[in-house]
């Protein structure tokens, strides 16, 4: 199977799951997690509120909502803080390994991701997508894999560094 990076809007995903970038609340956010949360509509909400929340690093699945993936994978990215940089990557791959192992345990066999923590959460982007692609090819080489960019300069460094990844497209399909 395979990792391929495009651009497009997360929510828009048709396969088995879209990955939330979530907080630890898991009651919506800015950002991808408020994207989500909109487009998935209020039962999401009611879901994630059973949860009792989601430490960062971990992952908790919901179901799709009004989503055309069947799941969404909530996991809390770190808040990027240089001073505890190797923390803060330990956290970052743990979210991406704990999504693709709760994905394999629902039985999925494609997933879209975003960018974790490279919003909001200030985590240099070129690092975030170089742990990405590291983490994704490296636990979710069986699973069809898309990471899905919206920002310009995650687009822009994703199209110059990985190029045998990059897939032009205006769509997440």
């Amino acid at each position: 199977m395979a990792l391929e990076i495009t651009r497009g809007d997360i929510t828009r995903f048709t396969g088995d799951a879209v990955v939330n970038a979530a907080n630890e609340s898991l009651l919506g956010g800015g950002g991808v997690d408020g994207a989500i949360h909109r487009a998935a509509g209020p039962g999401l909400l009611e879901e994630c509120r059973k949860l009792g929340g989601c430490r960062t690093g971990e992952a908790k699945i919901t179901g799709g909502h009004r989503l055309a993936a069947r799941y969404i994978i909530h996991t809390p990215g770190p808040v990027y803080d240089p001073a505890r940089k190797a923390e803060c990557r330990e956290k970052l791959e743990s979210c991406y390994r704990n999504a693709l192992s709760l994905a394999r345990k629902n039985g999925c066999r494609s997933a879209a991701f975003p960018l974790i923590s490279a919003g909001v959460y200030g985590y240099p982007k070129q690092e975030a997508l170089e742990t990405a692609v590291r983490v994704i090819q490296e636990y979710g080489a069986d699973l069809e894999t898309r990471l899905i960019l919206l920002d310009p300069e995650a687009v822009q460094l994703a199209r110059k560094n990985f190029p045998d990844l990059w897939r032009e497209s205006g769509d997440a399909d």
